[in-house]
């Protein structure tokens, strides 16, 4: 089967959160419309749900080791929706304490402009 790149719309702004371990608690409505998946289908599921297979290992070690340190993490990702289908985005992924005092993280998306798009594939390919 051949999947098909999904482009995200010029004003998109794809938002989720997670707890200490990445288990999605939140994703807005057009996050769920990109990765093709109901908000309950998605709550619950560790967030590599949508993570897909052409991403290195060590861009996901990166961006842990940076919010466990309570510092913000940007970069590029490529994900998976529910079909197979990918769209990539760049990502800002926040630390922050929720109501209750526990680490959470929010995970904020837009569209990447399509040169980042090809020259992180080449550097991407290069870590595997």
């Amino acid at each position: 089967m051949q999947y098909r790149e999904k482009i995200l719309n010029d004003n998109a702004f794809l938002v989720s959160e997670t707890d200490s371990k990445g288990i999605i608690t939140y994703a807005n409505e057009e996050f769920c419309n990109v990765a093709e998946y109901k908000l309950e289908e998605l709550v619950g599921m560790p967030h590599n749900i949508v993570r897909h297979d052409d991403m290195p290992k060590a861009a996901f070690d990166d961006l842990w080791k940076t919010v466990k340190e309570d510092k913000v993490w940007q970069g590029f990702v490529k994900n998976k929706s529910k079909s197979g289908n990918f769209y990539w985005v760049y990502a800002t992924v926040y630390p922050y304490k929720n109501e209750k005092g526990e680490l959470c993280y929010m995970s904020c998306r837009r569209k990447p402009r399509q040169n980042d798009i090809s020259e992180i594939e080449k550097r991407y390919k290069s870590m595997r």
